[in-house]
């Protein structure tokens, strides 16, 4: 009975599944006749979604019953999985590991510790590697928003850059605004859920301890916090990695290099 129960489940989740994939589908295939590219990317990106998540929910069984240093070992891991595909953004800017992989690495890493030594979230396995995943995550996508609006703001201001340089500015201080412009925007996200929290946006964790029987105060302080947590996650993220990036459009000779493409123009 329970073998096929499980059959049954196992099959109704994959056909929802499915039919999520053919939505999914049809609004790429619908932005590729608007002149948006991005079929093949959401092709690759649920393929690599259905199989990376099932690995993971395979691999969590065997996190959750082990000894706490294997999470801080998955977590790593994770960090730097999404440092890497937050580089892979803007690819077009020399040496963008050396700047995603510590402002992830110390973003997302020093507020789970924080979190871990303020109580907020447990330090057993089954709590710090979901929640520890969702604030990896956030550092990953305010990561990737920072370095792209970074570079498309040099890139869409190279005379005024390259005229601050003749007048005697450092590199640094030459791209100062772009750099604050890209930290702003890549915050907008994290602002806008905070600000939305309990009106437009009501988050699963405090919906699920709610239905378990908890008390919604409680769960509503503890969901802001989490929340509030993001946001610090994104702050530290996106302040690290504009602060980083700056030398990186620049040569040795401090010559502006990060430039439009030509295929871009």
């Amino acid at each position: 009975m329970h073998a096929q129960l499980l059959i049954e489940t196992f099959a109704a989740r994959s056909a929802q599944a499915a039919g999520a994939v053919a939505l999914a589908l049809a609004v790429a295939l619908l932005a590729r006749r608007a002149g948006i590219g991005l079929l093949a990317e959401t092709r690759t990106a649920l393929v690599r979604g259905i199989g990376q998540i099932v690995l993971a929910g395979l691999l969590l069984t065997l996190v959750l019953g082990s000894a706490r240093w294997l999470s801080a070992l998955v977590l790593s891991a994770m960090m730097v999985a999404a440092a890497v595909i937050a580089a892979r953004r803007t690819k077009n800017i020399p040496g963008i590991l050396q700047v995603s992989v510590p402002a992830v690495l110390i973003g997302a890493g020093l507020v789970i510790a924080i979190m871990v030594a303020l109580g907020v979230i447990d330090a057993a396995p089954a709590t710090v590697v979901p929640v520890g995943s969702m604030i990896i995550a956030n550092a990953m996508n305010t990561a990737a928003l920072a370095l792209e609006r970074f570079r498309a703001e040099v890139e869409a201001h190279p005379g005024q850059i390259e005229a601050a340089l003749a007048l005697g500015a450092s590199p640094a201080a030459a791209v100062a605004p772009y750099a604050r412009a890209a930290a702003r925007a890549s915050l907008i996200p994290n602002l806008n859920n905070l600000r939305s929290l309990g009106i437009v946006w009501i988050p699963g964790l405090m919906a699920g301890m709610v239905i378990a029987g908890g008390n919604p105060v409680v769960a509503a302080i503890y969901q802001f916090t989490v929340v509030t947590m993001l946001f610090a996650t994104a702050g530290i993220t996106s302040l690290l990695c504009t602060l980083f990036v700056r030398s990186h459009a620049f040569s040795a000779a401090e010559q502006l290099t990060l430039r439009r493409l030509k295929s871009e123009t």
